[in-house]
């Protein structure tokens, strides 16, 4: 039985369902899949998710510190090349390089963890520290590693991904956008071992179509961890234009992080405590209402890779209004799936808004007889903009349906990653290849 070692950086977590997804489908194709988590997963999005890690790295053991130490002593020279790496090339600076070296022993510790379990491959979700702990446990095993990078992990924080990419044997990804991205910074890596593989999220059989007038407010909804890179400050702040046009709307933010009180901050600084809502944390359960009763579902992030709450919002037949970065163009596909802005332009985002809200207003009454050319032309033009979001909605369903639906995704991972990876489980007399020939 081929049996995989699949390390993330927290598991279970509830905004990253994904990880919780591939790890069933590897098992129901009949996998032997070890989960681990390098943190110890949160309790309060950990505890309504029943899978939970067979392997917790952190917090370590005195003893497991020390044999760590001594495997990594044993083994030097499977990983000299990566300390080489770390101590003599690059340009990191001295501060990463302390941190390369300590999740360095941390791969060790995490190899003594694996000892004695057969694992015949590892496979890191997110290109963060935890890749280089897999890649540095896959070396100390004698053993190959795969990496799924997804947005911020290859744009903005891609430390030592040189030597990952490199070093690993396959290189998942999630955008068409991302593996060019790949190829053009990392030219020397083999294009053959960079595949992409989608995301996808289940589309419910039926949606809420929400009758709106002039007289209910305009509803956004914004969802994501409140970090720095979500940049929801942005969010808060076109809120604030959107306020002085004497737009009569209404903003929820559901996530938490530690930008909340930045936000708070922000909210009271515009004086928005009426118009904007940090819901905070929001149980996967609790969101069809939040997505139901929402107008139009924005996201303002700085870095994404093809983010899973548009996803949901369009399969849902929903409005969505997102930065034209990354991968999302695939998705969201200008004035057909939904609505793109130039990233960092708030007046072009609020206007985009503005758009939107022109079209969910329906008339709540159209004349039956209109004599006047205005007239007609007037209830042609209502009626036009009425059908454009109607198709909009359609094709959001559609697009999701065909390209981003989470079972047939789900299949194409796993036929993927065994095509790749199995062939390197087959064993051999001879790992040298003159010896393999004779």
């Amino acid at each position: 039985m081929l049996t995989v070692a699949y390390l993330a950086n927290q598991f279970p977590s509830a905004v990253e369902p994904y990880v919780i997804e591939e790890i069933g489908e590897l098992r129901r194709r009949g996998v032997r899949v070890i989960a681990g988590s390098v943190r110890k997963p949160l309790g309060d999005q950990a505890s309504a998710i029943t899978c939970e890690p067979d392997v917790t790295l952190q917090p370590l053991t005195t003893m497991i510190l020390l044999r760590a130490m001594r495997l990594c002593m044993q083994r030097w020279r499977a990983i000299a090349p990566l300390l080489t790496r770390v101590l003599f090339r690059g340009r990191e600076g001295p501060f990463k390089r302390l941190k390369a070296l300590a999740h360095t022993w941390l791969g060790g510790c995490y190899t003594v963890l694996l000892q004695g379990r057969g694992v015949d491959h590892i496979h890191v979700h997110h290109g963060y520290f935890g890749s280089w702990i897999a890649m540095v446990a896959a070396r100390l095993l004698d053993v190959r590693f795969s990496v799924t990078l997804h947005g911020s992990d290859l744009l903005l924080h891609g430390t030592y991904l040189d030597v990952k990419l490199e070093s690993c044997s396959l290189c998942l990804t999630v955008s068409e956008y991302n593996r060019r991205y790949i190829l053009q910074r990392y030219p020397t890596v083999d294009a053959e071992k960079v595949a992409v593989t989608r995301l996808g999220v289940d589309a419910p059989e039926s949606v809420v179509a929400r009758v709106k007038t002039k007289d209910n407010p305009f509803t956004l909804l914004a969802v994501g961890r409140l970090h720095a890179v979500k940049d929801h400050a942005f969010l808060v702040r076109a809120c604030a234009q959107l306020r002085d046009r004497s737009v009569y709307f209404e903003c929820s933010i559901a996530g938490e992080g530690p930008e909340r009180r930045n936000l708070e901050t922000l909210i009271r600084k515009y004086e928005l405590e009426k118009h904007v809502s940090l819901l905070g944390y929001v149980a996967r359960d609790d969101m069809n209402a939040l997505y139901d009763h929402a107008d139009v579902v924005v996201l303002t992030s700085r870095s994404e890779g093809i983010p899973l709450v548009l996803m949901e919002a369009m399969a849902r037949g929903k409005i969505v209004l997102a930065p034209a970065i990354t991968g999302i163009p695939e998705l969201v596909i200008a004035g057909k799936t939904g609505f793109l802005y130039e990233p960092g332009s708030a007046a072009e985002f609020v206007d985009r808004l503005d758009f939107i809200r022109s079209l969910t207003i329906r008339s709540p009454m159209i004349p039956s007889r209109m004599r006047a050319r205005s007239d007609l032309e007037h209830r042609s033009r209502v009626l036009s903009e009425a059908r454009q979001l109607d198709w909009i909605q359609h094709a959001a369903r559609v697009q999701v349906h065909n390209n981003f639906n989470r079972g047939r995704n789900l299949e194409s991972f796993g036929d993927v990653f065994l095509d790749r990876i199995a062939p390197q489980t087959e064993s051999l007399s001879h790992e040298d290849f003159v010896l393999q020939q004779i």
